[in-house]
């Protein structure tokens, strides 16, 4: 390195649906940003990453478009990925990346294909990455939980973000059943927008139906009900409306992608091994990631399962905080890994 002193550059990163969260070694977390980017659509150049461009989601004049290359958590455009995690990994560097290279592990879904995986460490590498590993998000997260996911002991995790619900037994370094279904915070956005089109002809964007769900959404009744004022467009007159709606409507449309994730819950348990069973009824089901806030979900979980259930602190940052373990650890998590490791040419 000459004269530049040793400075680690290891990546722990969580490319998701909704935001992308990197943690840097040695410095914490430095990027916790929409994976959203804005395009110019006569020149097809970007005018804005991350936070900049959500701001412009459903605000846009009409040559610029807000787009969210990420889906069901996994890349739905490659270049444009690319391009986000270049503009991210630089903003990270302490040092110029034709000097210092940095290694990662990034956070993919427990049901991602071969063709996906390919497509996540193509961006990695392109975007100037030295070494990409993959590693299970269920998986991530119980390693930034601080589980001992070497033991032979089982957990379960459930890891909801915007575009997956993974669910995990994990024991002996190992995941003994996984299920991953494509429903996450994104589908329960657009059930909302669905039920205020059906139900009042009010058509709600993308950002209002996510501040409706964090505002009066919930998975199991209430002690008390809660409601808000809500604006948008009356398809009828086309004209801007307000109305006031309530958390009790606002769970019946998020009951669809509720009960999917309920289910796929339900099925990992009865695949579940009988001694792994019995850690889980001793230890519960731990939820993490970000749509695992939603008001009530571990009530109606509790209730469905009639497992203990526990929402971790801090569920948002897990996957990135567990791959970042992984990175400075890696000869001790070898296992944990979904892809061999891959040294960029």
């Amino acid at each position: 390195m000459g004269f530049f002193p040793f400075f680690s550059n290891d990546l722990g990163i969580d490319l998701g649906t909704a935001n992308t969260l990197i943690y840097v070694s040695g410095r914490g977390l430095l990027i916790d940003e929409p994976s959203v980017v804005a395009l110019d659509k006569n020149t097809k150049l970007v005018k804005a990453y991350g936070l900049e461009a959500k701001r412009m989601l459903g605000r846009t004049p009409g040559d610029i478009e807000a787009i969210r290359p990420m889906k069901d958590g996994v890349i739905a455009d490659f270049d444009l990925v690319e391009q986000m995690l270049k503009f991210f990994i630089r903003k990270v560097q302490k040092y110029p990346s034709f000097i210092l290279r940095p290694r990662a592990v990034i956070g993919v879904p427990s049901g991602i294909t071969e063709v996906e995986k390919r497509a996540v460490v193509d961006s990695a590498e392109s975007a100037g990455v030295r070494e990409v590993y993959l590693v299970a998000e269920p998986m991530a997260s119980a390693i930034g939980m601080g589980i001992p996911v070497s033991e032979p002991s089982g957990n379960m995790v459930i890891d909801i973000g915007g575009g997956t619900a993974e669910i995990a037994v994990i024991a002996l370094s190992g995941m003994v059943c996984d299920m991953s279904v494509r429903v996450g915070g994104d589908e329960m956005d657009e059930a909302v927008v669905s039920y205020l089109k059906k139900t009042y002809n009010l058509l709600v964007g993308e950002s209002t139906a996510e501040q409706i769900k964090i505002q009066v959404g919930s998975a199991f009744p209430l002690e008390d009900e809660l409601e808000m004022e809500v604006k948008g467009r009356d398809l009828v007159a086309g004209i801007p409306k307000t109305l006031r709606i309530t958390s009790t409507e606002i769970r019946d449309a998020l009951n669809e992608p509720i009960s999917t994730i309920v289910e796929a819950v339900k099925q990992a348990l009865e695949q579940t091994p009988p001694e792994l069973s019995a850690d889980i009824l001793d230890k519960g089901i731990i939820m993490t990631g970000g749509s695992s806030l939603l008001r009530g979900l571990d009530e109606r979980l509790r209730q469905e399962t009639n497992l203990p259930v526990n929402v971790i602190d801090d569920p948002l940052t897990c996957v990135a905080r567990g791959a970042l373990k992984i990175i400075e650890n890696l000869d001790a998590y070898k296992p944990v890994l979904l892809n061999t490791h891959r040294k960029s040419r």
